[in-house]
């Protein structure tokens, strides 16, 4: 199988395509999509978002310290792309989209209460890095839809239907293909 070779850039998909929730901590508030986002640490929990200093959610992140990252589903796909491609300095996204602003336990970003789960978060550190910055932030809550328990009380986020981007596209997760550690699983003895 040939392949191309072409110069340096990003091509780390599919990623998660999350809504970012900020304040400003004078009655403003806004929503930014974000496909750069990703788990950095266990323990102590940590998460990180990359954000254009030029977008309106940039400066609420950075003068707070503070934010919370929604995860997205398929029922959210159309509030998900116009939160990417509408700035906030023109229009109330929670209004305009009709997402019910929640209150976190720790930080003054509201939560977005269509999202199955809602992860507060406290900027530990700031990385400028070139077109991106990054924030390093650690972990304060996770908040999580009860709707998706399942019968044996365990948390199913994959019934939510989850959300994710690759290459300029919004994609659905699928169906399930396997768990982890089935490749090297022993295979239980018929009796």
């Amino acid at each position: 199988m040939a392949k191309q070779s072409w110069k340096a850039g990003n091509m780390l998909y599919p990623l998660p395509a999350v809504m970012v929730s900020a304040a400003d901590g004078e009655g403003h508030d806004n929503i930014i999509t974000v496909a750069w986002a990703g788990t950095v640490c266990t323990n102590p929990p940590m998460l990180s978002i990359s954000v254009r200093p030029s977008r309106y959610s940039y400066d609420m992140i950075r003068s707070t310290g503070e934010f919370v990252v929604n995860l997205t589903t398929e029922d959210l796909v159309y509030a998900t792309d116009y939160c990417g491609v509408r700035s906030g300095r023109d229009v109330d996204k929670f209004e305009k989209l009709h997402l019910t602003r929640e209150k976190g336990d720790f930080v003054q970003a509201p939560m977005i209460g269509e999202s199955p789960v809602n992860i507060e978060c406290k900027v530990r550190e700031v990385y400028e890095l070139g077109s991106h910055h990054m924030f390093l932030a650690d972990v304060l809550a996770v908040h999580a839809d009860e709707k998706y328990m399942n019968e044996n009380n365990r948390f199913d986020l994959n019934q939510a239907k989850m959300l994710v981007y690759s290459h300029g596209e919004y994609l659905g997760t699928g169906k399930k293909l396997g768990t982890f550690g089935y490749s090297v699983k022993k295979k239980k003895k018929k009796r």
